[in-house]
């Protein structure tokens, strides 16, 4: 049976026999059927009968339907409304916009539209850096997907997508400050995406990819990195890099081990897992071995010999494995420091980890399922990681885009580049104090209120020291502000 989880949760309106345990007998059923009873509100009473709201969380929509379904058949207990509270929150959306200025009168009016709105337009008109000033363009990001590969899901098209990317929306703004807006595209072929955010650039001061499936990914943000004069960032790939090399980072501090020394396995060569390895790779390991679906990835591989030497996977091969290492991922783990999983449920067991070296680091990030059970993995690695919630150490993007486009904004940046990311990386893993740190806290809870703050403030020195914000580029006059 699932763990009760709070995504599955519930509220169930009853009415009960006001005198007996009907109360205690609802509770009893609920827990005897692996439910947790989080809330019991009496709304109404009277003589004989009480309303009663009672929430609950199960483990999964099924286990939901039993719960209900055994509370129907209570003698004395009547079973009013259901509702499934996940669904109640997405009702109408997450998000909304709202007005930053009231339009009282007709001077507001004029102000804020027509007339004096025109006085603004031919402004930009004559300095179009200054949309950055008098404009959204400022604050704004726009969160782009084609809905091909959201998380857990797969490719389930741009409608279904647009909560993932209404959540997103609203965590820029939770934690960031950001405005950020859903755009979920009907097409999945490359050059529409690729000329689609090109033409809304102008409207936006970066672009947060989501959710666009490899390899196109890959493509799509190269061709509008060269494009666009603002960042542009692929949230599954370089948020979860960051993340992971600040987890990283922490956890050989755990085992004090050094970066440069340790070898690190990997499953999953798609964009996340490439990502991960390239930053990597730029934080100072030398020696990474990755695995995909085919075994370990190395030059000699019969799919890879005469691959495109700018494939993803032709790069892998030509840029890892310095050991020359070929078979399964189970042999390549074998002695290995570090694993990082971002592939598929259950490919290592306890028997892999305990062959690992001496204070094994393993981070299982696939959701829900993880590469190897956590609490298997822990008998014998000194740090776990996964990517979920209900584990210690949980790798989750919402660490790390927040703070990127809110140093990235601050900047005025027209890019984002490496060294902004690794200075995002080490800006996270600097949260966890070395009073903190230990093998179950090696990254920070997400609403650490100095997270956010700390990632900014890296992105942004990095940006204005490497030369690529937007003010390093206009002129130090400045224009007339008299009509304004």
């Amino acid at each position: 049976m699932s763990t009760p989880s709070v995504s599955y949760s519930m509220t169930i309106r009853l009415e009960v026999p006001a005198a007996g345990n009907a109360v205690s007998r609802l509770t009893a059923t609920m827990e005897a059927l692996g439910g947790s009873v989080t809330a019991l509100d009496v709304i109404s009473s009277d003589t004989d009968r009480l309303g009663i709201d009672v929430t609950i969380a199960a483990g999964s929509t099924s286990h939901a339907d039993e719960i209900v379904q055994e509370l129907r058949g209570i003698e004395g207990v009547t079973l009013g409304k259901v509702s499934d509270r996940t669904f109640l929150m997405h009702l109408g959306g997450k998000i909304e916009m709202q007005s930053k200025h009231p339009i009282r009168n007709r001077d507001d009016l004029s102000m804020i539209y027509t007339p004096g709105v025109a006085r603004v337009c031919m402004a930009i008109a004559e300095n179009p850096e200054d949309a950055r000033r008098l404009t959204i363009k400022r604050n704004s990001v726009a969160v782009v997907t084609d809905g091909s590969a959201v998380l857990g899901l797969g490719n389930i098209g741009p409608k279904a997508a647009l909560p993932v990317m209404e959540g997103k929306a609203a965590l820029f703004k939770r934690f960031a400050g950001i405005d950020a807006w859903p755009i979920c595209l009907d097409t999945q072929d490359t050059d529409a995406i690729v000329e689609i955010v090109k033409a809304i650039a102008p409207g936006f001061a970066g672009i947060n990819l989501e959710d666009i499936s490899a390899p196109r990914c890959f493509e799509i943000e190269a061709r509008l990195r060269e494009a666009l004069d603002i960042p542009v960032f692929h949230d599954d790939q370089h948020g979860t890099a960051i993340v992971v090399l600040a987890a990283l980072t922490n956890a050989l501090r755990v085992v004090d081990k050094g970066i440069e020394s340790v070898r690190v396995v990997m499953s999953g060569a798609g964009a996340a897992g490439t990502a991960i390895l390239k930053l990597l790779l730029a934080a100072g390991v030398k020696n990474a071995v990755v695995a995909d679906i085919h075994g370990v990835v190395h030059a000699g591989r019969e799919d890879l010999v005469d691959a495109a030497p700018g494939s993803a996977l032709r790069w892998i091969a030509d840029n890892t494995n310095p050991e020359g290492l070929t078979g399964t991922l189970k042999e390549a783990v074998r002695g290995a420091d570090v694993f990082i999983g971002v592939s598929a449920p259950n490919v290592l067991d306890g028997d892999d980890v305990a062959a690992m070296a001496d204070g094994a680091i393993v981070f299982a990030l696939a959701n829900p399922d993880p590469e190897v059970d956590p609490a298997v993995a822990r008998r014998t690695a000194a740090v776990v990681a996964t990517g979920r919630s209900d584990f210690p150490n949980q790798i989750n993007n919402v660490l790390v885009f927040p703070g990127v486009f809110r140093g990235l904004l601050d900047a005025q940046s027209r890019t984002v580049n490496t060294e902004m990311m690794l200075a995002a990386a080490q800006a996270l893993a600097g949260v966890v104090t070395e009073d903190e740190l230990n093998p179950n806290y090696i990254v920070p809870s997400v609403f650490n209120d100095k997270v956010a703050g700390a990632v900014a403030g890296a992105v942004r020195d990095a940006a204005e020291a490497a030369g690529v914000t937007a003010h390093t580029h206009t002129e130090t006059t400045p224009r007339s502000t008299t009509a304004l």
